[in-house]
């Protein structure tokens, strides 16, 4: 799965992202209007990821249009960044109307019938691990209608796998309501706090 997947690494140090990008003859523009670098008060160029697992944010036809990024514990900047960083809304990426995993999955979910879907990135890494590949994620608790709409184009049926804690909890209850607007089947299954 991390092969399939394109989990990578963002280096520390600022502007690695950038340079190479500069020296690869890239507009820098084009990368800040989606998100990747910044521009500092200086007029140089700054990488919005550093210092994280990155995790390719694909369309179904498996295009990248955005990354998650998350801190790993130990990391120099663990207490002063936030633990995930996402792209931002930009002219190819609304994080709202994206499923992590979506290309991966969507053959398993035709094959299968079902759809499951749980809160973050290394679920779906470890979920994939373990030979159950119909299986996306919604990157945070806040399941959208226009993340339900993409998975009724692969199934009707669909699991929410969330986290046992308060925050997955009040995630299903407001899943199912919007999953059963759509009309579609679900399931839920809740693992045990911690």
């Amino acid at each position: 799965m991390l092969f399939r997947s394109g989990v990578g690494w963002a280096p520390g140090g600022g502007d690695w992202l950038a340079r190479r990008a500069r020296e690869g003859g890239v507009e820098l523009e084009v990368l800040e209007s989606i998100g990747l670098v910044g521009r500092q008060d200086n007029g140089g160029w700054y990488d919005r990821f550093r210092d994280r697992v990155q995790f390719p944010i694909r369309n179904p036809r498996g295009q990248p249009v955005g990354f998650g990024g998350r801190i790993l514990p130990g990391s120099p900047a663990e207490n002063r960044a936030p633990k995930y960083y996402n792209s931002a809304d930009s002219a190819i990426f609304s994080k709202s109307e994206q499923l992590f995993g979506i290309d991966l999955a969507r053959e398993a979910a035709r094959v299968s019938g079902w759809l499951t879907i749980v809160e973050g990135y290394t679920d779906v890494v470890s979920m994939h691990q373990a030979g159950i590949e119909n299986v996306v994620a919604s990157s945070g608790t806040s399941l959208t209608k226009g993340q339900i709409r993409i998975i009724k184009r692969l199934s009707n049926n669909i699991t929410v796998l969330y986290d046992g804690d308060t925050a997955g909890i009040k995630a299903s209850f407001r899943g199912i309501d919007l999953i059963l607007e759509e009309e579609m089947n679900v399931k839920v299954l809740l693992f045990p706090d911690g």
